[in-house]
């Protein structure tokens, strides 16, 4: 299919509002992009067939960035998985089906590095997927974003084309992310705990399971670029899905650590190991993505300290 993608591609990002879908909003608009659609969820329920199918209708798009769905921690991932699993799968279905039958000429999808399995030989490349069991905390999830995966790589199989290109990232942080200790996932969990804690006058903060897990941890902005490069970039010769992670992971005791620090806390932190570490590491094989001329830009104490000001600005 012959795709170029102009400053004034007509292009849809579900999910404008969230952590990644916002920083696509953040990188169109610096790069001068001029046809960017969204909608917000009280105007769009992407779960309602017949909703998608008018919007697809009504507006054409020419690129969908389908950064919306159910996201959450362990907290939500054990109590809500079926959740999860219906509302990520309703929302993949009808986007999916909607910009085929409208003629979409390119899908970002987001896989989610959950769905590799738990006890994956590290770092994690793509050929890894489907050879064990992902972490049971999150399984629900990840079996969603797994179909979605399969989904991409099918509708490309069929229709003898390269157009709708499933990505995993791994943990992103950054502006909008969620904070809401209910739902949040572990570096923003952190920074609003440290900065209550601090807040309060606290003298300790307990954090969950031992801090020995390792995760990889990249900006929100960082995967918008990779996937604007891969937006520009002829996929027919690659293989799908494409790892987008920095290279380098932390241990969640040293996450804690750096947190603190930033937002000048000098509490102790205790660790309740009676609660679950979750997969004890998830670090990624980038090397596709970075065949392509692509590495992460941010630094990461920067993008701590940029994160933690933003919650500082609009959340606090």
């Amino acid at each position: 299919m012959d795709f170029k993608l102009k400053k004034d591609t007509k292009i849809y990002v579900a999910g404008h509002k969230g952590l990644i879908g916002s920083a696509f909003i953040r990188s169109f608009d610096g790069l001068h992009y001029t046809n960017v659609i969204v909608k917000d969820r009280s105007e769009l329920n992407l779960t309602s067939k017949d909703d998608t199918y008018n919007f697809f209708h009504e507006n054409q798009p020419e690129v969908v960035i389908l950064a919306a769905g159910r996201v959450g921690g362990i907290i939500q991932n054990r109590d809500f998985p079926a959740d999860f699993i219906n509302e990520n799968l309703s929302i993949q279905l009808n986007v999916f089906n909607a910009a085929q039958k409208y003629d979409v000429k390119r899908l970002i999808f987001f896989g989610s590095s959950c769905m590799y399995p738990r006890n994956s030989s590290q770092p994690m490349n793509e050929s890894q997927l489907c050879t064990g069991h992902p972490e049971p905390t999150s399984i629900a999830y990840a079996s969603a974003k797994y179909a979605g995966v399969q989904m991409c790589q099918a509708i490309n199989r069929q229709n003898g084309t390269v157009s709708f290109i499933p990505v995993i990232p791994n943990s992103a942080y950054g502006p909008n992310d969620s904070f809401d200790l209910n739902s949040s996932h572990v570096l923003s969990a952190l920074i609003r705990r440290f900065h209550e804690a601090k807040e309060e006058n606290k003298p300790s903060v307990t954090l969950w399971g031992t801090g020995s897990p390792r995760r990889e941890f990249i900006f929100s902005d960082d995967i918008a670029y990779a996937c604007v490069k891969l937006l520009k970039t002829p996929l027919e010769d690659k293989d799908l899905p494409i790892n987008i992670g920095v290279g380098v992971d932390i241990s969640i005791k040293e996450l804690a650590e750096k947190i603190a620090q930033i937002v000048g806390y000098t509490g102790e932190v205790a660790w309740d190991t009676s609660k679950p570490d979750g997969s004890p590491q998830k670090l990624l094989d980038s090397s596709r993505i970075k065949s392509m001329n692509w590495k992460s830009e941010t630094d990461f104490d920067m993008g701590l300290k940029s994160t933690y000001q933003w919650y500082v600005d609009n959340i606090v």
